[in-house]
């Protein structure tokens, strides 16, 4: 049997109700473990708890915290074949794409499973999600980052999802992490039964040194999501910040333009953009969830790119793209970073936006 790794980081997957009342993460890693004995039958398994963290808690420390005990796992002379990160859901594909980005060579893979409900409710995802997890691992030789939980609402089978291409779409369905603009790398079924849906991963190779570019603690990014009637004091704000994602409209547009005498306000807008695009990255995302940025397309995206906003053709999630920001300036000088955030280093930028997802979007 293989050898693995399961982290404990807390959420909901280590949660159960307080007697103060409420859902609070609250197991040791024996006791999730005690809770789960099937996995004992499916590989060998190394456990132990890291922290108990509700995951809106998490931050660049932790993210690096996390990165230095997964290498110490690699390092591990119990030659661990697969690394599993037990989270909370709420920022899962943060840690997920944090991760991504901060373990460089990676030799086996790290799989973070999380649960929509607590482990001591009947109706708890985690168990399954954690045996889809550990049978992924034991039978491919996938060697990435990706984040394993619930394909539909019933106990059939969960998703292998990318680490950097994942959105959690609702509040509390137990399938509510779906693939953005591509597909799950596969399908693993209660049974054990898997469908391998990609191959475009890279392959186990334990040959490979893994090497960490952690995150500075002390970096600000800042995400300010557009809307009516927004204030050039809302841009002004991020003066002193070290970047800032703007998710706007669309294909990607903020109101800049001074049409009527109701919107003299946009003028300054523009005018504060401009003067933070100067100082700091400014990266364009939308609210949108499917699709590309296109800034090529309407006047006010072409003056966006003009005056220095960023992000143009890219379609990373706006999670993702503040992620992959604070990672770049932690790691790289300023203008390393502006060349590098419109470049594809782990797959967080889709090479075509194909129309086969662009259907199945639509129909969903």
């Amino acid at each position: 049997m293989k050898t693995i790794s399961i982290l404990h980081t807390g959420g909901t997957i280590a949660s159960k109700v307080s007697k103060k009342g409420g859902v609070s993460a609250q197991y040791t890693a024996k006791e999730i473990l005690d809770l789960y004995p099937e996995i004992k039958k499916l590989a060998v398994i190394k456990s132990r708890l890291i922290g108990n963290i509700m995951s809106e808690n998490m931050n660049f420390s932790h993210y690096n915290l996390l990165a230095r005990e997964i290498q110490k796992e690699v390092k591990d002379k119990s030659n661990v074949d697969g690394i599993i990160i037990t989270h909370g859901t709420d920022t899962l594909h943060y840690t997920s794409a944090a991760l991504s980005f901060i373990l460089e060579n990676l030799p086996i893979p790290v799989i973070l499973v999380g649960a929509q409900r607590s482990s001591d409710r009947g109706s708890s995802d985690a168990a399954l999600n954690l045996v889809s997890a550990i049978n992924f691992i034991n039978k491919t030789d996938f060697a990435e980052v990706a984040i394993c939980m619930h394909a539909s609402m019933e106990d059939t089978h969960c998703s292998i999802l990318p680490g950097l291409k994942t959105k959690k779409l609702h509040t509390s369905r137990r399938d509510a992490f779906k693939p953005i603009n591509t597909k799950p790398y596969a399908l693993v079924y209660h049974d054990q039964g898997l469908d391998l849906l990609r191959k475009d991963f890279k392959k186990v190779n334990k040959k490979s040194k893994l090497q960490l570019k952690l995150f500075n603690p002390k970096v600000k990014v800042g995400i300010l999501k557009t809307h009516p009637n927004l204030s050039s004091e809302e841009i002004r704000f991020y003066k002193n910040f070290h970047g800032l994602i703007i998710e706007g409209t669309g294909l990607g547009h903020a109101p800049i333009g001074k049409i009527d005498s109701f919107t003299s306000e946009n003028s300054k807008i523009l005018n504060e953009l401009k003067k933070l695009a100067k100082k700091i990255p400014v990266l364009m995302t939308s609210q949108c969830i499917f699709g590309r940025i296109n800034m090529n397309v309407y006047t006010p995206g072409r003056k966006l790119q003009e005056i220095g906003v960023l992000g143009n053709l890219a379609d990373m999630t706006t999670e993702t793209a503040f992620i992959k920001l604070a990672w770049l300036l932690s790691n790289y000088k300023k203008l390393e970073v502006k060349n590098l955030i419109l470049e594809n280093l782990r797959g967080e930028i889709s090479d075509r936006t194909s129309t086969e997802f662009l259907e199945d979007d639509l129909n969903q």
